[in-house]
Formats: structure tokens, sequence, C-alpha cells
């Protein structure tokens, strides 16, 4: 099994952080390839993806633990795909998130790690970008989201 992993800072708080990435809609947001990404219910995520020019459509899991600002997922498939991501308090408004990637399958040339760090560059950037909005419109953030959101159940 082959692992990837990259690790970045972000000029975000790290409840915000993990709050915008445990959303599984965001995933179209930060990763280019994923196309859809819809909650099914419990950990089960629809996903359709274009992968080296095909769209490949099919069913996913996102596990979110937030007492350790974690997630981990997977997709059934040839390449035991899975992940895991954590997110570190790196001070008051920035976190550190690392992300690491297994799969059986070994890309060549460094692909699958430059579209690792392409990726968390991506994601750290659109959830600076929501911060930003939701500060300049007085909003409370994906924090706030969630917190509304639990208490309307």
């Amino acid at each position: 099994m082959t692992e990837y992993r990259h690790t970045a800072t972000a000029d975000v708080p790290a409840d915000e952080l993990f709050a915008f990435l445990s959303h599984p809609e965001n995933l179209p947001r930060y990763f280019p390839q994923m196309k859809v990404a819809e909650p099914k219910g419990g950990d089960s995520v629809h996903v359709e993806a274009e992968v080296h020019g095909q769209r490949v459509a099919g069913e996913a899991w996102l596990h979110t633990d937030a007492a350790n600002r974690s997630l981990s997922w997977g997709a059934e498939g040839p390449d035991d795909y899975h992940g895991e991501l954590r997110i570190a308090e790196d001070g008051p408004a920035s976190s550190e998130i690392t992300v690491t990637l297994h799969s059986v399958r070994e890309a060549d040339g460094g692909e699958v790690q430059q579209g690792l760090e392409q990726t968390v560059a991506a994601m750290t950037h659109a959830a600076s970008a929501d911060a930003d909005v939701e500060a300049a419109e007085g909003e409370g953030g994906w924090t706030s989201y969630d917190t509304a959101k639990n208490s309307s159940r």
C-alpha cells in the first residue's frame, strides 16, 4: 500500500476549518475533479468525479470526529482508496492541516503527491475565503451554521 502525506497551514481557526471541511457538499469547491458530493445519511456520500477524462460515479463514506477535528473517508474500488485529515490549532486564527492518502495504486512521476498538495492548498484557500466573507457579512461562519442546523433538528 502506498501512502501520501501533506501538511500545510491555513489562516482560519481550527474549529472553523473543521466545520467547513466536514460538510461533504463542499468537496467540489476545493477538489477540482469532484463534480458532485451529496450526503446520503450516516457516513454515506454519493460522489461523481472526472477521472482522466471520464465521469465516474459511486458511493463513498466520510466519517467525522469533531472532538479530534479529524475526518476519514474512502471509496470501494480496485485501488482501496482511503484517507484521513487532521486539523490542529496553530494559534488563535490559524490551523495546521495534515492529509494522508492510502492506495494500493502507485502513480508515476509524483502525480498523486502533487494532486494532494494542490488539493490541500485549494482546501485552505476556500475555507479562508469563506471565513473572510462570513466575517464581512457579520455571519457566524461554518461553526454557527452547524450549531443552527443541529438545534433545528
